[in-house]
């Protein structure tokens, strides 16, 4: 898995990726701390209003920057982005209103709507090779995992040193070195875009999504994976300190199962994905995150959560993993942007449903009645993608491009007209 970071131009965005992600991470904790300073006890509502802010950037916003952005340099267009969130979060130690934590975290959330599908849909131009790009979803699931181990811990040693303020400094550090890192690279280039509307290129990445069979699983998919890491993301704090009697340490430990059992997917998947198709391997991922699900009433001991949050973020990397992939064979390099923005936008979209109800029904009806509706929610998502993602050989109909020359891309890669193929949603396939 690592050779791939024998090439260069990947083995500096990945350092880009890493060390933007740390910095992002020093400002979830400064966030939470500036959100106390200033509300109180009103803290826990000023940091779900930025959530859901933050959601409501990510599905609005992702498809209107990547049709923005497509006749833009990658390379600018990535540094540029990094800059304006270097400088959005520079602002933020000098915040005295709680409108303005909203107001910056919008701007802030808005370039990251813009930065990620882009930076997204460079690395398979980098890495053309389906065993080299798989490698590289893999380091990029540690690389979030590492971040959610890491992050809390380098806060912790600054904060013994300075005030909360100055972690937003490390956010701008992690900006501007992502963006310096990106500057010494050659990205190549975007392949060439037909002429279209802005109303053409603002949904193009949504119509390809949607008539192709395997993203409309994915997207049912994004429900159960939403579902299931919403109930670990708001309620573990509520399981750890209500039920089970227990502190802070012991949250953080929780939270660290749930990335260990994530990171050990991410390991595995790589040579797992030579040996079986990703339709079984996604399907099995949500197998898992509903039966952990299902499990969770039963966790009545620290260990026993700790070995669920485990299993349920294996099934969680199951699923999320592979996703590049799928979105790699579906669309042409010219559409692969707006198709990252399409799933960028679609998979927040889940989320802004599974967080509000995972805390809701938890506060509600308790946490029991919480996990059996994100297990149903899990399991609706899964029969969904079951229906919708044909398996492999099914939905490949027999069709016949008109008016392509011999010599055009998608006759030397599915072979002389007419011909069969797996399900693709392009200019050339809008069925």
């Amino acid at each position: 898995m690592l050779r791939v970071l024998a090439n260069r131009t990947y083995r500096h965005l990945f350092a880009a990726q890493i060390i933007a992600l740390l910095g992002t991470g020093l400002a979830t904790v400064a966030l939470g701390l500036l959100a106390w300073d200033l509300a109180g006890a009103d803290a826990g509502r000023v940091l779900g209003t930025a959530l859901a802010i933050k959601m409501i950037a990510y599905v609005v916003l992702s498809p209107v920057a990547a049709a923005l952005a497509e006749h833009l340099p990658r390379r600018a267009l990535l540094v540029g982005l990094d800059l304006i969130r270097a400088v959005v979060a520079l602002a933020l130690p000098f915040v005295t209103e709680i409108w303005q934590i909203y107001g910056l975290i919008f701007l802030l959330q808005a370039a990251s709507a813009g930065f990620t599908p882009a930076f997204q849909a460079t690395i398979p131009d980098v890495l053309p090779e389906e065993r080299d790009y798989t490698s590289a979803l893999s380091l990029s699931r540690l690389a979030y995992d590492l971040e959610t181990l890491i992050s809390p811990m380098l806060a912790a040693a600054l904060l013994s040193l300075v005030s909360f303020p100055m972690l937003f400094g490390g956010t701008v550090v992690g900006f501007v070195a992502s963006a310096l890192l990106i500057v010494t690279v050659r990205l190549p280039a975007r392949a060439a875009v037909r002429q279209a509307g802005f109303t053409d290129r603002l949904t193009r990445g949504m119509r390809i999504y949607l008539a192709t069979p395997r993203l409309r699983g994915v997207l049912a998919l994004n429900l159960a994976v939403a579902a299931a890491g919403a109930m670990v993301i708001v309620n573990t704090v509520v399981l750890v300190q209500a039920r089970l009697g227990l502190g802070a340490p012991e949250v953080a430990l929780a939270l660290a199962a749930f990335g260990a059992g994530s990171m050990a997917a991410a390991l595995a998947l790589p040579h797992l994905l030579e040996r079986i198709a990703d339709r079984p391997a996604m399907l099995g991922g949500v197998a898992i995150l509903v039966a952990g699900m299902a499990l969770g009433p039963f966790a009545g001991s620290l260990e026993a959560l700790l070995l669920l949050w485990a299993l349920i973020g294996l099934g969680y990397s199951l699923v999320q993993t592979p996703v590049g992939r799928l979105l790699r064979r579906s669309a042409r390099p010219a559409e692969r942007p707006a198709l990252f923005a399409a799933q960028f936008a679609l998979s927040h979209a889940a989320w802004l449903v599974t967080y509000p109800l995972a805390g809701w029904v938890g506060a509600g009806a308790g946490l029991d009645a919480a996990f059996a509706v994100m297990a149903l929610i899990g399991a609706a998502g899964g029969l969904a993608a079951l229906n919708l993602w044909p398996a492999a050989g099914a939905g490949a109909a027999l069709h016949d491009p008109p008016d392509l020359p011999a010599d055009h891309p998608h006759l030397r890669d599915a072979g002389p007209a007419p011909h069969r193929h797996a399900p693709l949603g392009d200019a050339l396939h809008r069925a």
